[in-house]
């Protein structure tokens, strides 16, 4: 069949196979079961390929109100975990044909601004990361299905609600710690407001609760190594006995420990343990090797897609919070005898 020197069209394939556009439009739109035959089906697909026939997706999409586009908000791409969710997302999007749009903090680490008022209407959705809720209320009710990462079940904005099991990886590091005999531990807190944070430095102290004669002390700093060590410095030199562990929030933190410690004089883990929490390349970069918790980056951001997915079908999406598991390394040993 000689093909046109213009675009075909829906009357062209519809002229082509005998049949209405009506139903060119339910074939192509996967809507026809029940409506037309398998024969006619199979028809207009076949004129469609013939004449070279592609549905102008922007069109449709901007008749049923849908882009298929989704926002990724995140508050950094400082480290590769939010490239890893980026990923993740993107790749569970692409399977269903839909793409992602990224939108970091331009601040770097902390909740974005709101962007949703200008893309509010170019989304089928949102999918966002560590977020304060103030920055969500543009779009609460039911102008965009939300999924929130890293957030708190119970008071959530979001139709759905995907974490990584935090709280069980700070036991890990708690037991790891305590299994190796410390009861003196420095946690090195990210100085962000966030719920991921809060539930870790709960987690730890309700655990380390449990264990007759720990201690624990807290030491905030902003997620910079700068910041981690100067915070650590000055926990480690306050008067009264040296803590033998140093708990970090994340893997960035734990890299200015290590700077404070060397400062001092002091090895790892020969006078003081030192743990963190993502398992980064840096982890494996720091000499000692640094014992951290694993985080499935790119696993998170698909399950987040997921949500969302079935939040926009209407569906139940799956519950449960991701497992995350401890990658014991040279950091951590039991602690010099007093």
């Amino acid at each position: 069949m000689a093909r046109s020197s213009t675009r075909p069209t829906s009357r062209d394939v519809a002229s082509a196979a005998g049949v209405s556009q009506a139903a060119v439009s339910l074939v192509l739109g996967d809507k026809w079961r029940g409506r037309v035959s398998e024969t006619t089906a199979q028809r207009v697909r076949q004129a469609a390929t013939d004449l070279g026939y592609r549905p102008n997706l922007a069109a449709r999409n901007l008749r049923l109100g849908h882009t298929r586009t989704v926002l990724l908000v995140v508050p950094a791409l400082t480290t590769e975990f939010f490239a890893g969710v980026y990923t993740g997302a993107a790749r569970v999007a692409a399977q269903h044909g839909f793409g992602v749009v990224l939108y970091p903090s331009p601040e770097g680490v902390g909740p974005a601004r709101d962007p949703f008022a200008s893309a509010q209407a170019a989304l089928d959705g949102v999918i966002a990361s560590s977020m304060a809720a103030d920055a969500l209320t543009a779009i609460s009710g039911d102008q965009l299905p939300l999924v929130m990462l890293d957030s708190d079940p119970a008071g959530s904005l979001g139709a759905a609600t995907v974490n990584l099991d935090i709280t069980d990886g700070v036991r890990q590091v708690a037991d790891h710690l305590l299994g190796l005999g410390h009861r003196h531990l420095l946690h090195l807190a990210a100085d962000v407001p966030s719920w991921t944070f809060r539930i870790r430095a709960r987690a730890l102290a309700d655990h380390l609760a449990t264990t007759p004669g720990t201690r624990l002390g807290t030491a905030h700093a902003p997620i910079t190594i700068d910041a981690a060590r100067a915070a650590a410095e000055a926990a480690l030199t306050a008067p009264g006995p040296r803590p033998t562990a140093i708990v970090c929030d994340d893997d960035k933190l734990a890299a200015g420990a290590y700077k404070a410690v060397r400062r001092l004089g002091l090895r790892i883990p020969d006078d003081i343990s030192v743990t963190g929490l993502d398992d980064l390349a840096l982890a494996t970069a720091l000499d000692p090797e640094l014992t951290t918790v694993r985080l499935d980056a790119e696993l998170f951001g698909e399950r987040g897609m997921q949500a969302l997915l079935a939040v926009l079908d209407g569906r139940e999406p799956e519950h449960g919070d991701i497992p995350v598991h401890l990658v014991p390394r040279a950091s951590t040993a039991p602690p010099r005898p007093s």
